[in-house]
């Protein structure tokens, strides 16, 4: 026999059952609904943020190309205003070697003048003289020094400015490198796409890193960099125009003092020449006088014998006839002839001996007078040998060192093969 088995579970009612088909049908269409409502507005969001997303990098990628061409404008004035640069630091460079070969080039005329001076102080006796001569090369010691004092400040300068000018250079290169990576990194970010294969999310990609600036302190800092260089290249160019100057000037000024101090040596030489061919006139005349005194001493003194002779003659007269016998000493016509003639004779002799006391005083004085003339003539003929290896030596001035060869050399030589008057009279009395 069949048993009826029921589950022991809830029954619900039929209206219950309607009720829930109701409500799932319900809850399906408004499920749908808002399904559908989400679809919608995820297609409008797709589209809104698609084309924002499309505009933005559009807008950015503009920006970019903008900041690119704005960073490479300025790298590009960068690189001229480098380019200035090393062309004004190698023009600068270039003028403080010349003003230092200048400054070099001084010593010689120093040294020169100097020389000429330590030869003159072997001047003796009256011609040591404080003369033109003397003072035209004072002053061009003076020129030469202030001269050198000038380069060498200019010099100084020129370093100064090199110094500046090499900083200014590595600020500019650090801006310009700076603006290089920039080009880079920018170029290389305008170059990404969605395809690209090196793009990945990154951490805190919006944070602001230490040390930005702002678009205004970046603009600044250039045009600072820009400024400066071109200030300090202004400074170099007017310093370059003043270095030239200043060894123009300097150049003149000691041209016009050698041919100054040289037209003194002329003059000196000449005023020596004269004077020493006074000198040799009087030597040669006094020595003439001396001949012709000498001359007459001796014709003095063979008459002072003729006359003694003659006194001999009569005293020995008048001492025979002083034997005459008695009445024979008689003082007749001949007696009183004899005693004039000795009293005439002593006379002469008295005459004779005072005339030629005074000629021997007159050749005595003649001969220190002869022996100034000659020491006066050594003098002059040093002075002009003096001088004249000054002017030998100021020939340095003018001719090229490796042309140069010594007319007169330190033990008063010559190289010329034929020697004039005046030179071969200096030779001999130096």
């Amino acid at each position: 026999m069949a048993t009826l088995s029921v589950k022991p579970s809830q029954r619900f009612q039929l209206p219950d059952w309607h009720t829930n088909s109701y409500l799932l049908s319900t809850n399906a269409q408004l499920q749908r609904d808002a399904s559908h409502q989400i679809r919608q507005e995820a297609r409008v969001l797709r589209n809104e943020t698609n084309n924002q997303t499309i505009w933005d990098e559009h807008d950015n990628r503009t920006r970019l190309v903008e900041r690119i061409d704005t960073v490479n404008r300025w790298k590009e004035m960068l690189d001229k205003c480098l380019t200035d640069l090393d062309a004004e630091i190698d023009a600068l460079t270039q003028m403080k070697d010349s003003a230092e070969q200048n400054l070099q080039a001084k010593n010689l005329p120093l040294d020169v003048a100097i020389e000429c001076l330590t030869l003159r102080e072997s001047r003796r006796d009256i011609d040591v003289v404080k003369d033109p001569v003397e003072d035209e090369l004072h002053k061009e010691v003076e020129v030469i020094e202030a001269t050198k004092k000038a380069l060498q400040q200019k010099v100084s300068q020129a370093f100064e400015q090199l110094c500046l000018l090499q900083e200014v250079r590595q600020q500019l290169n650090s801006d310009h490198r700076g603006k290089m990576e920039t080009l880079e990194i920018d170029r290389g970010c305008l170059s990404l796409n969605l395809r690209s294969p090196n793009i990945s999310l990154k951490v805190d990609p919006t944070r602001v890193p230490d040390g930005s600036t702002t678009l205004q302190q970046w603009d600044d800092f250039s045009q600072f960099n820009k400024d400066r260089g071109e200030a300090e290249m202004k400074a170099a160019t007017e310093l370059r125009e003043a270095i030239a100057l200043t060894i123009a000037e300097t150049n003149n000024e000691l041209e016009a003092q050698r041919v100054a101090t040289e037209f003194a040596f002329r003059k000196r030489l000449r005023e020596m020449e004269k004077v020493y061919s006074e000198l040799k006139w009087q030597e040669k005349n006094t020595l003439e006088e001396i001949a012709e005194l000498q001359e007459d001493i001796r014709h003095l003194e063979e008459d002072l014998r003729t006359k003694f002779l003659s006194l001999k003659l009569s005293h020995t007269r008048l001492e025979a006839r002083t034997y005459r016998p008695n009445v024979e000493l008689c003082r007749d016509q001949a007696q009183y002839g004899l005693t004039d003639e000795v009293h005439q004779l002593e006379a002469t002799i008295a005459a004779l001996k005072q005339k030629l006391a005074q000629a021997q005083d007159a050749l005595d004085a003649l001969y220190k007078h002869l022996a100034r003339l000659q020491a006066d003539i050594a003098c002059k003929a040093n002075s002009m040998l003096l001088d004249t290896k000054c002017m030998d030596t100021r020939r340095k001035l003018t001719v090229p060192a490796e042309k140069f060869v010594p007319e007169v050399d330190t033990f008063t030589r010559t190289t010329n093969s034929t020697l004039s008057p005046l030179k071969s009279c200096q030779l001999e009395l130096a």
